[in-house]
């Protein structure tokens, strides 16, 4: 039996792989064909206003290098899943290698295709402005929003359908916490959502959510949740090919097409593990990234015009000091596996199946 399930973890995981490096050579040369990059470098920071230390940085990345990368993850992890339920109706043999199910992964890839559309909208806007090119894409408010409702309807699904009414606590016990449990998951996916700037270097982002779901992989299995786990293996096979392509010199780049699905199923593959006091941990890297943004926007407001960090997010702030963006991304690396360890270890503790 554990040998079962674990060949259904790791089926799809090495498929979502291949998948997404069969796929990339036709997704690249489609993207280069339609030269879906940006017309020019440059972006604005979360309240509207001019990062022009960024944009120095960056002045010729963004530039001959398409944005859209992200469908590589998405488009591997549905294929790989629609493969395994299409077997599994032609010979019901193979049924029990299907992870398509209600009360595990219906959710999760519904918000991963959700956030992943509302991604490529605001990525399409990108790459075909021609004027005013910063202020291209979906407005933060129209996205933000958008990810609001997400959360709603997430929200109201654990708690009036699953029944969620308690968190757990780390090293054992629970919080029943009621009805707060739907603004809870509303906070957790805005936080998320915010946290998606960590996509900013070559191989950054990849590295890092492959660390997280890989670690939610092996969570969901030790809590019996075979078909999340499968879920989240097969989104870690997605993340993989990606990051093959994306390790410096990047073909393209993740865009918000990947990280923005990403972060919305992340958050849904939170609460089914009930693990969200321990996703600061687990996540150690995102919530810095988005923290250093939201420090540096209140010492801005708060101490006229005063900042914390050279530029945010905190990852820009090292290549600002002079590091090598390939060592940023690697340290990134080595903190996500540390943290994930600490994190993992903590939830399985304290997990009650």
């Amino acid at each position: 039996m554990l040998q079962l399930s674990l060949l259904k973890v790791f089926l799809p995981t090495a498929m979502a792989f291949f998948v997404g490096i069969g796929l990339t050579p036709f997704l690249t040369d489609w993207l280069y064909r339609q030269k879906m990059w940006k017309k020019r470098a440059g972006k604005l920071a979360p309240d509207g206003g001019e990062t022009p230390i960024f944009n120095k940085l960056h002045e010729t990345r963004e530039v001959g290098t398409p944005r859209m990368g992200g469908i590589v993850i998405w488009a591997s992890v549905i294929f790989t899943a629609g493969f395994f339920w299409l077997t599994s109706e032609i010979w019901p043999d193979t049924t029990k290698f299907n992870f398509l199910s209600r009360n595990q992964t219906w959710l999760p890839l519904f918000t991963l295709l959700a956030g992943a559309l509302i991604g490529l909208v605001d990525d399409w806007r990108q790459v075909k402005a021609e004027i005013n090119v910063n202020r291209a894409g979906l407005p933060f408010s129209h996205r933000l929003l958008m990810v609001t409702g997400l959360g709603l309807l997430g929200a109201y699904w654990f708690y009036y359908k699953l029944g969620m009414v308690a968190i757990a606590l780390p090293f054992g016990g629970a919080l029943t916490i009621g009805w707060l449990v739907m603004p809870l998951f509303v906070l957790v996916m805005i936080a998320l959502f915010a946290s998606g700037v960590i996509d900013g270097l070559d191989g950054l982002s990849g590295g890092v959510m492959a660390v997280i779901f890989g670690a939610y992989t092996v969570i969901a299995f030790a809590q019996n949740q075979i078909d999340l786990a499968a879920l989240c293996g097969a989104i870690t096979g997605g993340l993989l090919a990606f990051l093959w392509f994306n390790i410096p010199p990047a073909r393209f780049y993740m865009s918000e097409t990947g990280i923005l699905g990403l972060t919305t199923a992340l958050t849904v593959v939170v609460f089914l593990t009930d693990s969200v006091l321990t996703l600061p941990i687990i996540a150690l890297p995102l919530v810095a990234t988005a923290f250093s943004v939201a420090v540096q926007m209140l010492s801005k407001k708060f101490r006229h015009g005063k900042k914390v960090f050279l530029v945010a997010p905190l990852h820009h702030h090292f290549e600002a000091l002079g590091w090598p963006a390939t060592k940023v991304v690697m340290r990134y690396w080595v903190i996500a596996i540390i943290f994930a360890i600490i994190g993992l270890i903590i939830t399985l503790i304290g997990s009650p199946k």
